[in-house]
């Protein structure tokens, strides 16, 4: 029997996604820049390596949607450059006018997870996606402490900057505590370039 998704609604196969050419379409149609690019080439293979080691640890989990939603996390970054827009939610309204219903929401909780879910799994693809952009600082893997350390010095503008980074910090290592419990693997084992391909 094939594992359901989220209230389960649909069975895998029938979840609509683009294919990789449909990916790379999208990508060029939003401009998307070449670092932002190749930082959504690792993000992927940071999110497909976890998946892969949680569905092997007997997590249920769609790992094309996990492939794909790391893939285009980033869609709308180019876009909203220089622009009070949320780069996530651009994104994930421009997927979902596109008929890409749960891609969107991965997309859209790429940055912050909703507290919030209906999913009554262990383990949710949005979570997976959210954890590989934390340990993908531009086109390298890093620490998540060292991840922290650069919003800080990008983004940490005013007291209430900070205090949102911190937060964000304390949830994103809870989340890495969740996603490596059940694994032999640790944090530090992402930072083995061998389990990584490069496909720009």
């Amino acid at each position: 029997m094939k594992p359901n998704l989220a209230h389960g609604s649909k069975e895998y196969n029938e979840i609509p996604l683009p294919s990789r050419r449909q990916c790379l379409a999208l990508m060029e149609a939003h401009g998307m820049l070449p670092n932002i690019r190749e930082h959504s080439f690792l993000v992927m293979e940071v999110a497909v390596f976890l998946g892969r080691s949680l569905a092997a640890a007997g997590f249920s989990l769609h790992l094309r949607l996990i492939e794909v939603g790391a893939l285009l996390h980033d869609l709308g970054k180019t876009p909203c450059l220089g622009t009070p827009h949320n780069h996530a939610e651009w994104g994930a309204a421009e997927l979902a006018d596109l008929g890409y219903i749960e891609l969107a929401q991965v997309v859209r909780e790429h940055v912050y997870l909703n507290p919030v879910s209906a999913d009554p799994r262990l383990m949710r693809e949005v979570e997976v996606v959210n954890y590989a952009d934390k340990r993908v600082l531009h086109t390298r893997v890093v620490t998540l402490e060292e991840r922290i350390a650069d919003l800080q010095v990008r983004y940490g503008r005013t007291d209430e900057a900070l205090r949102r980074i911190a937060a964000l910090a304390m949830k994103t290592l809870a989340l890495e505590e969740k996603i490596f419990a059940p694994l032999t693997l640790t944090p530090l084992d992402l930072m083995d370039p061998n389990h990584f391909r490069r496909e720009l």
